[in-house]
């Protein structure tokens, strides 16, 4: 073999390897570009303990009413908001209380309470029944409230309907959202859970 095709040779392996090591980098950013796009479509995670009042908290389950100046009740749709009150009067004259359990809720809020039901019911599938994502959360648009106690939900599920309340999820029996139909028409037949209302599939 004479100089020049040894130079030659080196030349092109030179070149070769060039080639791979800018391939190789070249993979590496395409790789890392990847990722990031990859984590920037992971929703946000938070901490309960980082929630207050003005999320929509309620601490204290079964202590606030539906006449409260608190964000998770005045935060509510104005016009759910008044039917809720209105019924609340009339179930208060029949000797039932009925009180907030968990109203309007931040969007951070919701994101906690989709975490916690993953984390319980071990699927995004499962937790999808119980709660929605806080871009389809009726609760994070102020147009759902979680009212009770028990006998104030059974008193609701009869008299709900002369103030446009209505229950949707048969699976949460504490879930009313405003129907102004149902004054005339009766409430819609109720979902059998969050994953069949098309509302949560936007």
């Amino acid at each position: 073999m004479n100089t020049r095709t040894t130079l030659r040779r080196r030349r092109l392996t030179a070149l070769i390897g060039a080639a791979l090591l800018a391939a190789a980098i070249t993979g590496s950013v395409v790789l890392i570009g990847q990722q990031s796009l990859a984590s920037a479509s992971v929703p946000p995670t938070f901490s309960a303990s980082s929630l207050t009042e003005a999320d929509g908290v309620i601490r204290d389950e079964g202590a606030v009413s539906v006449f409260d100046e608190t964000p998770a009740v005045t935060n509510l749709d104005s016009d759910l908001l008044a039917a809720v009150r209105s019924a609340a009067t009339a179930a208060t004259a029949d000797g039932v209380r009925v009180h907030v359990n968990s109203g309007w809720r931040s969007a951070a809020y919701q994101q906690v309470l989709r975490q916690d039901a993953v984390a319980e019911y071990g699927s995004e599938e499962e937790a999808a029944r119980w709660v929605a994502t806080p871009e389809n959360s009726e609760h994070v648009s102020g147009d759902a409230v979680d009212l009770g106690p028990v006998a104030a939900q059974d008193w609701l599920s009869r008299n709900g309907a002369e103030f446009g309340l209505c229950q949707i999820y048969a699976n949460e029996r504490w879930h009313f959202e405003l129907r102004p139909a149902a004054v005339a028409n009766g409430c819609p037949l109720m979902y059998d859970d969050p994953t069949a209302d098309p509302r949560t599939q936007r």
